[in-house]
């Protein structure tokens, strides 16, 4: 009898919070997934530790500061070693990857998506920032090289699956969120919150950028630029609800009010999963929904004057063109340096809005505008930060 071929995998952003539990998936599933390629930016060990279990034909670390050290920490297995930026394009070219899982963080995730859609791979995407920043010219270009994307944020794939089998128009998509961890905080107290109290999500285990995110509710913004361009649906269609629990990951109403929701528990390797295998569902020993022991499920409505920044997102998306490359550059600043406390909480949104008023607005971006506009929001929002702290 022969083989089934396995799949092989490219995860970009291997030892991010996305990129490990994927790693899970392909342990669990070892007769199906092979780790083809490992990346990371600067977790060398990480990288390390990973490719020495999962011996994957390549890995690649972004900052090339750490080649030698890696090279040689893997010279006794046959690895290709790899290092900076364009090497992260080229791997996810590579002729024997079947799908690219984008699990980067930020901008930097956009070219090697764009190189993966041009060798023709399918994406998982976890890179929402590839969206955002340029979801327009991604959508042309998967259309151009006929390249499908399955999306692996809980929110989006909860969408996907409420999508399949279905032919009828979106009337709505109601996309849920937890709140964060500062749900109920008033604006006084907001004004006072450090990051360790950022970093405490209540329901989510996630890397630190997306953690501040899920905070300022940015991060819902970006889902919902995501789902305009995953799914073509105007602003207008697309409802953000505060859903505390996290069990109801989003859902979908059709023009006869039908709703369909994904329930379950939050854990990202369901998604991951049915990313990989899909069209098909695999079996599991994932964690189950107990309907007997489940909370109240709540719902509400966001409160825009509290969380300025998903309304920034909205706003972006309005204005189109590279808004939202300008939105996700300004971020990313204010985002460390509230990590780091050169920051205050509230004035994250603040410094994003002045930057959206300073940077230079193009109505219709090529890639190379998007490369230079994120440049330019960056330090315009850099500069903000120096002047108003």
């Amino acid at each position: 009898m022969q083989e089934t071929k396995k799949r092989q995998i490219a995860i970009l952003g291997s030892t991010g919070s996305i990129g490990t539990q994927a790693l899970d998936v392909i342990a669990a599933h070892s007769d199906l997934f092979e780790a083809r390629v490992l990346t990371a930016n600067n977790r060398v060990e990480e990288l390390i530790q990973q490719a020495r279990r999962f011996v994957p034909a390549a890995v690649v670390i972004a900052n090339d500061a750490h080649y030698e050290y890696l090279r040689d920490a893997l010279a006794d297995l046959p690895i290709q070693v790899y290092a900076g930026p364009d090497a992260l394009c080229e791997v996810a070219q590579g002729g024997e990857v079947d799908m690219v899982l984008t699990a980067m963080v930020g901008f930097a995730g956009l070219a090697p998506t764009i190189a993966a859609i041009k060798a023709r791979k399918p994406i998982a995407l976890a890179n929402k920032e590839t969206m955002v920043v340029a979801g327009e010219l991604v959508n042309a270009l998967c259309h151009e090289y006929q390249v499908p994307i399955v999306p692996v944020d809980s929110e989006h794939s909860a969408i996907f699956q409420s999508l399949m089998g279905e032919s009828s128009p979106i009337e709505k998509i109601i996309l849920t969120a937890s709140g964060g961890p500062f749900r109920t905080f008033t604006p006084a107290q907001l004004a006072d919150v450090t990051p360790q109290q950022a970093l405490h999500h209540p329901n989510w285990d996630m890397g630190a950028k997306i953690t501040i995110d899920s905070a300022t509710m940015m991060n819902k913004g970006f889902e919902v630029i995501e789902a305009k361009w995953l799914f073509g649906v105007s602003p207008e269609k697309i409802q953000v609800v505060v859903h505390p629990q996290s069990v109801v990951h989003s859902a979908v109403q059709f023009e006869d009010g039908a709703v369909k929701a994904q329930l379950g528990v939050p854990d990202m390797r369901v998604p991951i999963q049915l990313a990989f295998s899909f069209p098909t569902r695999l079996s599991s020993n994932f964690e189950r929904l107990d309907w007997w022991q489940m909370p109240h499920l709540t719902f509400e409505a966001p409160d825009p004057d509290r969380f300025r920044c998903l309304a920034l997102a909205y706003e972006s998306l309005r204005c189109g063109g590279n808004m939202p490359c300008i939105v996700n550059a300004a971020n990313e600043i204010v985002n460390r340096a509230f990590l780091e406390g050169r920051c205050r909480f509230l004035q994250m949104a603040e410094v994003i809005g002045q930057t959206m008023e300073k940077a230079q607005f193009i109505k219709e971006p090529t890639y190379e505008d998007y490369v230079a506009t994120d440049a330019d929001a960056r330090r315009i929002a850099a500069d903000i930060l120096t002047h108003t702290s």
